[in-house]
């Protein structure tokens, strides 16, 4: 893994400076190229490295992998691989592209056969998400948006003793470049006594990211705390949009709903945890300090600086948020000792996300319902239009990455637009 993520490494395809997919990244996604069945494949540069291609002329061989691994709709097969066969095979991808290896790079027709550019194939889900958790682990946030409901007791009291959480749904999840409608329910107008059914007028972003896992033990055995980095396999951008108009009045008493399953957008691209090390940091400070199983050693947040734009139909981009993931108050490792400390089993391809992270200023707020405040301090984007909260054909963008030295390690983005109600 140290040789993976070795900042003075090069690779033998041209990436630029400020590629999100240098050497020491390797990505893993899903996409489809010129009608053929979708596979698996790494990105490196603006390329994408075809694994199925590789795999059929025998340079994955020593890793014994089917076929149907690599050629598939989804990754959750090569996750089920495991931790220690999916780092080996990430390695072995780094010592392939590395600028002294001729392996590849000797071949006359590589850029065409195995390099295929990114901007000429179509990125799919990268995972058939059997389960979904949403946890609510920034304290900013949930400090935020309990100042406005309960101004007087913003936090809840069990939220400095468990990392809350709900199972949403995961049928709803889409990759970045896919829409959705704007969705209905009901909504209680201010000053009625009756609710109305109707579009949400209130639609929300979430800036989020999640973690993916690799199949856990069976029904009935919790992951300790220290054995958690080991069932998490990678991490991508999340964007949990959410009707807040809807939301506020159905969570009462179960929590989200039809606020929150409509759709929730990921990006492409899942980049593992071994590529991540070395952007772990410090977290927050506990106070209360928290029971025996949720207690850590060493650092298990990670420094990914995120940011949000809106782009309105033929505006340009405006950059409304920009927060970090190192602010979360409860980290990865907490979360997943949490949901299984019951017994609950996890599976390869399951997804949890963060919760929507807000850093401590208000230019880092994770939501517009933070950002103006329920409507009250509207935002101006770049072409002078204002926003209390999203309008039709708006796209939201969310953008991620590391950065320590001259090494950057970059998610993509995820993209997705506000259609009308059908």
């Amino acid at each position: 893994m140290e040789r993976a993520i070795d900042p003075t490494q090069t690779s033998w395809v041209k990436v630029a400076p400020d590629s999100d997919f240098p050497i020491q990244n390797l990505p893993f996604g899903i996409f489809r190229h010129d009608g053929a069945a979708p596979r698996v494949g790494i990105a490196i540069g603006e390329f994408v490295l075809d694994l199925h291609a590789l795999n059929l002329h025998g340079f994955l061989s020593s890793f014994d992998i089917p076929f149907s691994v690599t050629e598939n709709h989804y990754m959750n097969s090569l996750i089920s691989l495991g931790k220690q066969k999916t780092s080996s095979l990430r390695l072995h991808i780094a010592d392939l592209l590395s600028k002294d290896n001729t392996t590849l790079q000797g071949i006359p027709d590589v850029y065409g056969k195995f390099l295929l550019p990114m901007l000429q194939v179509d990125m799919l889900l990268p995972v058939q998400v059997g389960d979904y958790t949403d946890f609510y682990s920034s304290e900013v946030h949930a400090t935020n948006v309990g100042k406005m409901f309960r101004p007087d007791n913003p936090l809840l009291p069990n939220w400095k003793h468990i990392p809350v959480g709900y199972h949403g749904r995961s049928s709803s999840i889409i990759v970045s470049g896919e829409h959705f409608h704007r969705p209905k329910g009901q909504i209680m107008p201010a000053g009625s006594e009756a609710p109305i059914f109707s579009a949400s007028q209130q639609m929300d972003f979430e800036l989020e990211m999640a973690f993916i896992t690799f199949d856990g033990p069976a029904l009935g055995q919790p992951i300790e705390i220290e054995a958690t980095d080991a069932y998490i396999f990678g991490m991508v951008l999340f964007n949990d949009w959410s009707a807040r108009d809807i939301q506020k009045w159905e969570y009462v008493p179960l929590g989200p709903f039809l606020g929150k399953n409509f759709a929730s957008s990921v990006s492409p691209w899942v980049v593992t945890m071994d590529a991540l090390e070395p952007f772990r940091v410090p977290g927050p400070v506990q106070d209360p300090p928290v029971l025996e199983y949720l207690r850590f050693k060493g650092d298990k947040h990670l420094d990914i600086d995120l940011e949000v734009y809106i782009t309105p139909k033929d505006g340009a981009p405006t950059l409304v948020s920009h927060s970090n993931f190192k602010h979360m108050y409860w980290n990865m490792n907490q979360q997943l000792a949490h949901q299984t400390v019951n017994g609950c089993n996890i599976k390869s391809g399951d997804m949890y996300g963060s919760g929507t992270i807000s850093a401590p200023s208000e230019d880092g707020y994770g939501s517009m319902l933070e950002l103006t405040w329920r409507g009250e301090k509207p935002l101006t984007l770049a072409d002078g239009s204002t926003r209390k909260f999203l309008e039709d054909y708006d796209e939201v963008t969310i953008k991620g990455y590391c950065r320590k030295g001259d090494l950057r390690i970059g998610f993509g983005a995820v993209s997705s637009t506000v259609l009308p109600a059908k």
